[in-house]
Protein backbone atom coordinates (compact mmCIF):
# COMPACT_ATOMS: atom_id res chain seq x y z
CA UNK A 1 0.00 0.00 0.00
CA UNK A 2 1.23 3.54 -1.09
CA UNK A 3 2.11 5.59 2.06
CA UNK A 4 0.46 8.61 2.29
CA UNK A 5 3.35 11.13 1.85
CA UNK A 6 3.93 9.59 -1.54
CA UNK A 7 -0.04 9.94 -1.88
CA UNK A 8 -0.25 13.24 -1.20
CA UNK A 9 2.85 14.02 -3.53
CA UNK A 10 1.48 12.41 -6.44
CA UNK A 11 -1.87 14.24 -5.44
CA UNK A 12 -0.21 17.44 -5.81
CA UNK A 13 1.70 16.70 -9.17
CA UNK A 14 -2.09 15.79 -10.08
CA UNK A 15 -2.65 19.13 -9.60
CA UNK A 16 0.24 20.61 -11.42
CA UNK A 17 -0.66 19.12 -14.56
CA UNK A 18 -4.04 19.66 -14.09
CA UNK A 19 -3.31 23.82 -13.60
CA UNK A 20 -0.64 23.67 -16.82
CA UNK A 21 -3.37 22.21 -19.51
CA UNK A 22 -5.98 25.03 -18.04
CA UNK A 23 -6.81 27.13 -20.85
CA UNK A 24 -5.01 30.68 -20.43
CA UNK A 25 -8.39 32.54 -19.73
CA UNK A 26 -8.22 34.65 -17.07
CA UNK A 27 -10.96 33.18 -15.00
CA UNK A 28 -9.28 29.70 -15.54
CA UNK A 29 -6.29 31.02 -14.19
CA UNK A 30 -7.42 32.24 -11.45
CA UNK A 31 -9.03 29.20 -10.25
CA UNK A 32 -6.22 27.19 -11.04
CA UNK A 33 -3.97 29.06 -8.80
CA UNK A 34 -6.15 28.70 -6.20
CA UNK A 35 -6.30 24.79 -6.57
CA UNK A 36 -2.67 25.08 -7.07
CA UNK A 37 -1.70 25.93 -4.32
CA UNK A 38 -4.31 24.56 -1.93
CA UNK A 39 -3.90 21.08 -3.73
CA UNK A 40 -0.22 21.47 -3.20
CA UNK A 41 -0.12 22.19 0.33
CA UNK A 42 -2.23 18.86 1.35
CA UNK A 43 1.58 17.24 1.25
CA UNK A 44 3.34 19.93 2.91
CA UNK A 45 0.96 20.08 5.60
CA UNK A 46 1.21 16.08 6.15
CA UNK A 47 4.67 16.44 6.31
CA UNK A 48 4.96 19.22 8.65
CA UNK A 49 2.87 16.92 10.82
CA UNK A 50 4.89 14.01 10.49
CA UNK A 51 7.70 16.31 12.44
CA UNK A 52 5.62 17.44 15.07
CA UNK A 53 6.83 17.77 18.46
CA UNK A 54 3.54 17.20 20.19
CA UNK A 55 0.43 15.16 19.36
CA UNK A 56 -1.63 18.86 18.91
CA UNK A 57 0.85 19.91 16.79
CA UNK A 58 0.56 17.00 14.72
CA UNK A 59 -3.46 16.87 14.80
CA UNK A 60 -3.31 20.48 13.72
CA UNK A 61 -0.86 20.06 10.73
CA UNK A 62 -3.31 17.49 9.48
CA UNK A 63 -6.17 19.56 10.08
CA UNK A 64 -4.93 21.93 7.76
CA UNK A 65 -3.99 18.74 5.33
CA UNK A 66 -7.97 18.82 5.26
CA UNK A 67 -8.43 22.32 5.41
CA UNK A 68 -6.92 22.32 2.35
CA UNK A 69 -8.02 19.08 0.56
CA UNK A 70 -11.76 20.82 0.82
CA UNK A 71 -10.54 24.12 -0.29
CA UNK A 72 -9.35 22.34 -3.52
CA UNK A 73 -12.50 20.44 -4.13
CA UNK A 74 -14.11 23.77 -4.04
CA UNK A 75 -11.93 25.23 -6.46
CA UNK A 76 -12.27 21.94 -8.77
CA UNK A 77 -16.17 21.98 -8.36
CA UNK A 78 -16.04 25.49 -9.64
CA UNK A 79 -13.51 24.25 -12.74
CA UNK A 80 -15.97 22.03 -13.42
CA UNK A 81 -19.60 23.52 -13.11
CA UNK A 82 -18.11 26.65 -15.29
CA UNK A 83 -17.03 24.09 -17.88
CA UNK A 84 -13.60 25.46 -17.82
CA UNK A 85 -12.81 21.88 -17.47
CA UNK A 86 -15.31 18.89 -18.21
CA UNK A 87 -16.67 17.50 -14.96
CA UNK A 88 -15.74 14.11 -15.86
CA UNK A 89 -12.03 14.83 -16.41
CA UNK A 90 -12.19 16.14 -12.11
CA UNK A 91 -13.93 12.84 -10.74
CA UNK A 92 -11.05 10.96 -9.94
CA UNK A 93 -9.52 13.84 -8.61
CA UNK A 94 -12.28 14.05 -6.91
CA UNK A 95 -12.55 10.63 -5.87
CA UNK A 96 -8.80 11.51 -4.51
CA UNK A 97 -9.82 14.56 -2.58
CA UNK A 98 -12.42 12.46 -0.53
CA UNK A 99 -10.52 9.18 -0.02
CA UNK A 100 -7.59 11.45 1.31
CA UNK A 101 -9.60 13.05 3.95
CA UNK A 102 -11.40 10.03 5.00
CA UNK A 103 -7.23 8.84 5.44
CA UNK A 104 -6.49 12.17 7.37
CA UNK A 105 -9.60 12.00 9.67
CA UNK A 106 -8.91 8.62 10.83
CA UNK A 107 -5.06 9.43 11.49
CA UNK A 108 -6.61 12.43 13.35
CA UNK A 109 -9.27 10.08 15.30
CA UNK A 110 -6.49 7.47 16.08
CA UNK A 111 -3.70 10.04 17.13
CA UNK A 112 -6.47 11.19 19.99
CA UNK A 113 -7.92 8.13 20.70
CA UNK A 114 -4.49 6.88 21.50
CA UNK A 115 -3.56 9.95 23.66
CA UNK A 116 -6.52 9.51 26.12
Amino acid sequence: MEDLRSRTKRFALRIIKLYVALPKTTEAQVLGKQALRSGTSVGAHYREGTRARSTAEFVSKLGGGQQELEETAYWLELLGESEIVKASKLESLMNEIDELGKILTTCIKNTKDNEN
